[in-house]
């Protein structure tokens, strides 16, 4: 048995705005993103809801089959998402005999924590134009990594409202910061892409330090994990 045989085997698609866990659920599975985003999110009982974390292509989206006995969130796919789903008894199987499996899953788990407390600092301490200038950077760091110069355009799956979940602002607020990052730093959204074309400048407005994705570190992992993450390509 391979992980990458396991992630193929257990591939399952879901529909935009499917939920593949609801909050107060028994875990069923680890579960990883093969292609497309996932989200994690908590919702209040008048409907108001707030993003807590984006799952992107070879992340797993947590550990909860082996922590806890019940879901204390809600998962659900950004747009069409394809997601490995493995059983408790193959992921047992699977850690047991691939040695760097149990390391990869830490590491990601590791990194979710890191940028999760920046999240907390976005929502708590910057403003609006510098909370979406800020989760602009990270979303592109995370594809693409830190550009040397210039900048670049990657993949961007929210709509408006779901940056506004993300971001805790309102979608009209929303609106209105976009346009301003448009105005003072080109940042343009169209086609579900993002494109920067100075990631300096637009990293300077929202105080973006990348430190927290410990990308460098997360590219040695990933080299000693290569047969780990294999999975489908980003569709």
């Amino acid at each position: 048995m391979t992980w990458e045989a396991s992630l193929a085997r257990n591939a399952r698609d879901y529909l935009k705005g499917a939920d593949l866990v609801r909050e107060g659920e028994r875990p069923a599975a680890l579960r990883v993103v093969l292609s497309g985003w996932a989200q994690k999110y908590k919702q209040l009982p008048d409907g108001r809801r707030q993003i807590l974390a984006l799952v992107l292509p070879g992340q797993s989206c947590d550990l909860d089959l082996f922590t806890v006995a019940r879901a204390d969130h809600s998962l659900s796919a950004v747009r069409r998402l394809a997601v490995a789903e493995i059983g408790r008894q193959e992921a047992v199987a699977l850690l047991d005999q691939c040695p760097n499996l149990a390391q990869a899953l830490c590491w990601s788990e590791i990194v979710t924590a890191a940028i999760q407390r920046e999240w907390t600092i976005n929502i708590g301490q910057r403003n609006a134009i510098e909370r979406v200038a800020q989760l602009m950077c990270e979303l592109f760091a995370r594809q693409r990594g830190m550009p040397a110069s210039g900048g670049g355009e990657c993949d961007f799956l929210l709509t408006q409202w779901q940056l506004a979940e993300a971001t805790g602002l309102t979608q009209v607020h929303v609106n209105r910061t976009v346009q301003e990052l448009r105005r003072r730093c080109a940042v343009e959204l169209r086609n579900l892409r993002l494109y920067i074309p100075d990631f300096a400048e637009l990293a300077a407005l929202a105080a973006f330090n990348p430190g927290y994705l410990h990308l460098g570190e997360v590219d040695l992992a990933a080299d000693r994990a290569a047969s780990l993450f294999g999975g489908r390509e980003q569709g």
